[in-house]
C-alpha cells in the first residue's frame, strides 16, 4: 500500500502574520462592494472590542471644576463616568472669544510619558488644546486606561486570558470611553453636536482612527504618526484578539470616507511610507465617493512626533472642515504656556469618588452585561430565534472567522487512487481557490452507481482512526456508510494527523505577539475545515444531501462548524462532556476570542435548529436543556437526539440513514 505523503503544502501552517508585515489594501470595483466591506468592518471592530450590541449608555454624571482663565481660552478640570462608577478624565479648553455654539474637538493621547499632560517639543497635549480653543474650538484631552488621572484601572486590563473569551479587552474600553466623550461633548451647550474632531499621535491616532471608523459623529479626523501598512501598532489597547484578521490599519482608517481625513506622517517613523503607500490606497476609495478632495496627507522630516508642524497641519485641516475657514495663516500656533501639573490634574486635592471599580469588578460587571444579554435574547419561538440569530449570531461569526465556501469555490489535487476492501478510495488534498490551505483528505465510496448523499466524518485524531493506507483497512463506520450508498469524506483537521509532522506546529505563534489579531485560533482553523469538506462534498454529490459526523474532541469542532454551515441535513457529534461553564475547558479544549459572549455551544445549536442533530456522550458536564427547550419551542423535537454515554456505529448509522 502507498504511504502517505508527508509534505503538506498548507501555507497556513507558515504564514503567520503579526504587526510589522507589509498589508496591501484590496481594490473595490465600485462603491457598493466598499460600503458592504465597510459594513462588515464597523460591526467587527465593535464586536472584538466587545461592544456589540452597544453597551447601555448610562448617566455621564459629569463633574466640571477648577476653572482656570487665560486671555482668550479657559480650561477646567472634568470627570464622568463611562460606566457606571469608572470615570473618563482629563481636561476641556474652550474659547473665550467668538459665539457658540463652537466644534468640538477630541484629543486623545498617545503613549507618553505624562500622557495628557505631556508638554515637550516631539508633542505637546495641552499646547494642541490651547490652540484649538484660541481658534474657536471647545477641545477635550482625555487620559488613557491606567495613566495619569485615570488610575482605577491598569493599562494591561484585559490581559487575562479568560477575559478574550468574552471580548473583554483594553482597545474596547478605550473605545468606549472615546464613544462617551462624543456623548459628553454633545452635552454642552456651548458645543456644536454636528461638529465634531477627532486627532490624536501614535496610540491616540490608533483611538482616532478607531473612533472615527465605528462612530459616524465625528466628522473630521486626523491620526498622526499612526496610519502604517507595514507596523499595526505595538500595545496591548491597540491589538484586542480577532481585530486584525484579514484586515489592517489602511483600511480601517480608510473606513472614514467619504468624510474629511488628514494623514499626518514623518520621515522618521512607521509612516515614511505615507505619501506613497497608504494615501493613494486611501485615496482610492474616497474616489468611489467623488470625494478626493476630502483626503490628504501632510508629511514631515522628523522622528515619531506631533511637533508644531504637524499640529499646524492639523489646525488648518480642521479650521476648513470644522470652522469653514480656507486660509492657513490663520491657523499658525500661537505661544502658549501650559499650566503646571498640579493645575490640570484632576484628583490632585481632591480625593476619587468611592466607587466599588476596579479590574476584577468591572471584568465581573462586564460579564455580567454580556449573560444577561444572552438571556434577554434566548429564543423562544422563530421570531426571538431569527433576532438571536441576528443580533448573537453575528458575535458567533466574528468569533470563528470562518465561512462555507460557495459552490465551485473549492478545488482538489488527486495524490493517489486505489481500491480497499471493496472501497474506492481518493487520497486528495482540499483547497480552497486563491487561498492557499491544503487539507489531507480521503473520499471514499463504493464502485457501484452514483451515492445517495455524502457524509463527512471528523475524528479527533485524524483520517487515519477510520482508514489505514499502510494498512489497507477500512473501519467498519466508514465501511457500513459506502455499503448503504454513501460517499464518505474524512478530512485531517488543522493540527491534526498528518499536520502533526511538522515540528511545533501545536507551539505555532507561541511566540509571536498578539497572535490572536491577527490570526485564527486552531479552534478556527479545524471549523474552516469542516467547512470546507462540507462545501467540496455538497459540489460532487449530486442528490445534495449532506451528514457530518463528529468523533471524538472533534464533536465539539463540528458542532461549531454546523452554527456557520449550510446544506447539512443530519448531524452527529460527540460533545464529551463539555462543561460550557468552565472556562480552562474553553481555553484548553475550544479556545476561540469571543465564544462565550457569543454564546458559544448554545449558540451553534441555535444556529443550527430545527435541522438534525444528535448529541451524545454527554457526561456530567454538558448540559443540552437549551437544545431541548429550543427544539420544543419550535416544534421540532423530533429532529434532536441526546445522549448521556458514547453511541454505537449502530446508532450513529441509524440518525444518518
Amino acid at each position: 500500500m502507498p504511504k502517505e505523503d508527508e509534505t503538506l503544502e498548507d501555507g497556513r501552517i507558515w504564514n503567520v502574520r503579526d504587526e510589522k508585515l507589509h498589508y496591501q489594501l484590496p481594490r473595490f470595483k465600485d462603491r457598493e462592494e466598499w460600503l458592504d466591506r465597510a459594513r462588515y468592518l464597523r460591526q467587527h471592530i465593535l464586536i472584538c472590542c466587545g461592544l456589540w450590541p452597544t453597551p447601555e449608555r448610562t448617566p455621564l454624571n459629569p463633574r466640571i471644576f477648577g476653572r482656570i482663565e487665560q486671555d482668550d481660552y479657559a480650561v477646567e478640570k472634568v470627570y464622568f463616568e463611562s460606566y457606571p462608577g469608572f470615570f473618563v478624565t482629563g481636561n476641556l479648553y474652550t474659547p473665550l472669544n467668538g459665539s457658540p455654539p463652537f466644534p468640538g474637538v477630541l484629543c486623545p493621547h498617545g503613549h507618553w510619558k505624562y500622557g495628557r499632560l505631556e508638554d515637550s517639543d516631539r508633542g505637546s497635549v495641552p499646547g494642541r488644546c490651547i490652540n484649538f480653543a484660541k481658534q474657536g474650538h471647545v477641545a477635550f484631552s482625555y487620559d488613557m486606561v491606567g495613566y495619569v488621572d485615570n488610575f482605577q484601572i491598569g493599562h494591561d486590563f484585559g490581559s487575562r486570558e479568560g477575559d478574550a473569551l468574552w471580548g473583554i479587552n483594553l482597545a474596547g474600553l478605550q473605545l468606549w470611553n472615546s464613544m462617551r466623550s462624543i456623548d459628553f461633548l454633545q452635552s454642552l451647550d456651548k458645543v456644536d453636536p454636528k461638529r465634531i474632531g477627532c486627532t490624536g499621535a501614535s496610540g491616540g491616532g490608533t483611538q482616532t482612527f478607531l473612533l472615527t471608523a465605528v462612530d459616524e459623529r465625528i466628522s473630521v479626523a486626523a491620526p498622526v504618526c499612526m496610519v502604517s501598512a507595514h507596523y499595526q501598532g505595538g500595545c496591548l489597547c491597540e491589538n484586542p484578539p480577532n481585530l486584525r484578521v484579514e484586515t489592517f490599519n489602511v483600511e480601517i482608517a480608510a473606513l472614514a470616507a467619504p468624510r474629511p481625513l488628514l494623514l499626518v506622517s514623518a520621515t522618521g517613523d512607521w509612516t515614511r511610507d505615507t505619501p506613497a503607500c497608504e494615501y493613494p490606497a486611501i485615496k482610492r476609495i474616497y474616489s468611489l465617493f467623488n470625494a478626493e478632495d476630502r483626503v490628504k496627507y501632510a508629511h514631515f522630516d522628523a522622528g515619531h512626533n506631533y511637533n508644531k508642524a504637524s499640529r499646524e497641519a492639523v489646525y488648518a485641516w480642521f479650521g476648513k472642515w470644522l470652522l469653514g475657514k480656507e486660509d492657513e495663516a490663520l491657523f499658525r500656533e500661537k505661544p502658549f504656556k501650559v499650566e503646571s501639573h498640579p493645575k490640570l490634574l484632576v484628583f490632585y486635592g481632591i480625593p476619587l469618588p468611592e466607587t466599588q471599580i476596579n479590574p476584577d469588578t468591572l471584568r465581573r460587571r462586564l460579564i455580567s452585561k454580556a449573560t444577561d444579554i444572552l438571556g434577554d435574547l434566548k429564543p423562544k419561538d422563530f421570531e426571538g430565534l431569527k433576532r438571536f440569530r441576528d443580533i448573537i449570531g453575528a458575535v458567533y461569526k466574528h468569533s470563528l472567522l470562518s465561512s462555507q465556501p460557495k459552490k465551485g469555490e473549492t478545488e482538489i489535487s488527486v495524490l493517489d487512487q486505489l481500491k480497499i476492501d471493496e472501497a474506492q478510495v481518493r487520497r486528495l488534498t482540499l483547497s480552497r481557490k486563491g487561498v492557499g490551505d491544503g487539507v489531507p483528505a480521503l473520499e471514499v465510496e463504493t464502485f457501484d452507481g452514483e451515492p445517495v448523499a455524502g457524509t463527512l466524518i471528523i475524528h479527533e485524531k485524524g483520517k487515519g482512526a477510520l482508514l489505514g493506507l499502510e494498512r489497507g483497512e477500512v473501519k467498519s463506520l466508514v465501511k457500513e456508510l459506502i455499503s448503504l450508498g454513501q460517499r464518505v469524506l474524512l478530512v485531517d483537521c488543522f493540527a491534526t494527523s498528518e499536520y502533526l509532522k511538522v515540528e511545533g506546529i501545536l507551539e505555532r505563534g507561541k511566540n509571536v505577539r498578539f497572535f490572536t489579531t491577527y490570526n485564527r485560533t486552531v479552534t478556527a482553523e479545524r471549523v474552516q475545515d469542516i467547512l470546507t469538506g462540507i462545501a467540496y462534498l455538497s459540489d460532487v454529490t449530486a442528490s445534495g444531501k449532506i451528514n457530518l459526523i463528529g468523533l471524538g474532541e472533534a464533536g465539539l469542532w463540528c458542532l461549531l462548524a454546523r452554527g456557520l454551515a449550510e446544506g447539512v441535513e443530519s448531524m452527529v457529534v460527540d460533545v464529551n462532556g463539555f462543561n460550557q461553564d468552565d472556562e480552562e475547558e474553553w481555553l484548553q479544549r475550544l479556545f476561540a476570542p469571543l465564544m462565550r459572549r457569543a454564546g458559544g455551544l448554545d449558540t451553534a445549536i441555535a444556529l443550527t435548529v430545527p435541522s438534525r442533530l444528535f448529541m451524545h456522550n454527554t457526561k456530567e458536564g454538558f448540559k443540552p436543556d437549551f437544545a431541548s427547550k429550543l427544539y420544543e419551542a419550535l416544534d421540532a423535537s423530533e429532529n434532536l437526539k441526546v445522549k448521556r454515554d458514547e453511541a454505537t456505529e449502530t446508532e450513529i448509522i441509524k440518525w444518518i440513514m
